[in-house]
């Protein structure tokens, strides 16, 4: 039971007039009989105070967690508590989520109507994968003369996985899904892809070289090929965790945001059709997902890159490469998600991707620092921020020579920063699947 500021406010009231009847009255008893007037009246607030907190147990406020499922690291998710009371009630709301989770600021003060269930949600934000112990719900209710405030404790500890982000792949999914069925009204267009979808009547503006004449001479009516983009062509992923990828950018660590564009890509190639294989390097291949089709083989690729941390140790792009390209002797699009510092540090990126060529399409996206941009771009009159400027200015200066060097070989490459990777990488696999570049 705790004292409200009503109840400090009483017990200080208290302590005034006491102060005021030593002043006022000449008798040599004063100060005695103050210092009992004081007792008795701090004594009657603190028994008013406990008889009125202990009121609450038989009007107490029903509070539940809903179950907690996977959470995604850097989102803020959602999180809901159901209240419940029989009458009007102020409460403050304790939930212990980990203490190494950004998140809403606790407690949580709500009033509940007493006429109907109400929902509070706050939200988390994990800013490393793993599992963490979530804590019991801590509950404070104001008593109704609002002298004490009640509490106890909810059982509702249980344990919690944070995963990489699956409310941006759940948007993505769902976001493919509606291209797909053409609620976004992006019509197929002819000569788009390489295998054939339909044959439809000729329109005003459609291309004579897509012209079936046998369908045309056949039907008497001008009728047109619609292709599509080739289905179950094999997209092949690799993902550096090594020195590079550990840095952090934007709160997340370079390896969680090449995480979170890796499974994007693999989202959208089994939406596609196609075979996606995953690979995960460092010195050495430590994860390796032969190429499959399907859902089961996409959550599988979730689970078995929940677990996994960038480490210190330099990446044998080279060696990650040449493994790629012995276990898929079939064309596919190999994509590489790193970073580069320069043109030098970037020489066995580019023998490692230039190896590829010509039997694969090599992709290499490199995951930029926003902060080198911004020094980059804004001027300064103090000495060290130019410096720091100067610095930046070279940096990418040389990680676009890098560049022009992978795409003097044929490789393609994506730049971009590291915390908005995820979006233009999926379009460019698109992009490229509909020009039949595979």
């Amino acid at each position: 039971m705790i004292p409200t500021r009503r109840t400090y406010g009483l017990l200080l009231g208290g302590g005034i007039i006491a102060t005021l009847l030593t002043n006022f009255f000449g008798s040599p008893n004063r100060l005695s009989v103050a210092l009992l007037a004081l007792l008795l009246f701090d004594g009657a607030v603190l028994a008013v105070m406990v008889w009125d907190g202990w009121r609450v147990k038989s009007r107490r406020a029903t509070i539940q967690r809903d179950p907690l499922h996977r959470l995604s690291i850097g989102r803020d998710n959602p999180i809901s508590l159901h209240g419940e009371s029989s009458s009007p009630v102020r409460l403050r709301l304790y939930d212990n989520y980990p203490t190494e989770f950004d998140g809403s600021p606790m407690p949580l003060e709500i009033t509940l109507n007493g006429q109907e269930p109400e929902t509070i949600v706050f939200t988390v934000n994990p800013k490393q994968r793993g599992e963490y112990a979530w804590g019991d719900l801590q509950i404070q209710q104001r008593s109704p003369l609002g002298l004490a405030w009640a509490d106890w404790t909810v059982p509702a500890a249980e344990t919690v996985d944070v995963y990489p982000d699956l409310i941006g792949l759940n948007q993505l999914s769902v976001k493919l899904a509606l291209q797909a069925t053409g609620t976004l009204k992006q019509k197929r267009r002819m000569g788009v892809g390489t295998e054939f979808a339909e044959l439809r009547e000729y329109g005003t503006g459609d291309d004579l070289r897509f012209v079936d004449w046998k369908a045309t001479a056949r039907l008497s009516q001008p009728l047109v090929r619609v292709l599509e983009p080739e289905r179950e062509q094999t997209l092949l992923i690799l993902l550096d965790r090594g020195r590079l990828m550990t840095a952090q950018v934007q709160g997340l660590t370079r390896f969680d945001w090449g995480m979170n564009a890796a499974l994007s890509l693999a989202l959208a190639g089994v939406s596609r059709g196609d075979r996606v294989g995953l690979g995960v390097f460092d010195r050495t291949l430590h994860t390796w997902i032969p190429p499959k089709g399907g859902r089961a083989n996409f959550q599988q690729m979730i689970e078995r890159l929940t677990p996994i941390q960038p480490v210190l140790e330099e990446s044998d792009y080279l060696a990650a490469a040449t493994h790629a390209a012995q276990q898929q002797h079939r064309r596919s699009l190999v994509v590489i998600i790193t970073d580069i510092v320069d043109e030098t540090a970037s020489a066995e990126l580019l023998s490692a991707l230039a190896r590829l060529r010509p039997r694969h399409l090599p992709f290499c996206i490199t995951l930029r620092d926003p902060a080198i941009d911004y020094q980059a771009l804004h001027p300064t009159a103090q000495v060290d921020a130019a410096y720091q400027r100067a610095v930046a200015l070279d940096l990418l200066s040389q990680r676009e020579a890098a560049f022009a060097r992978l795409k003097k070989r044929g490789v393609l490459v994506l730049d971009a920063p590291a915390h908005q990777i995820s979006e233009p990488l999926v379009e460019s696999y698109l992009r490229i699947k509909s020009q039949g570049r595979l």
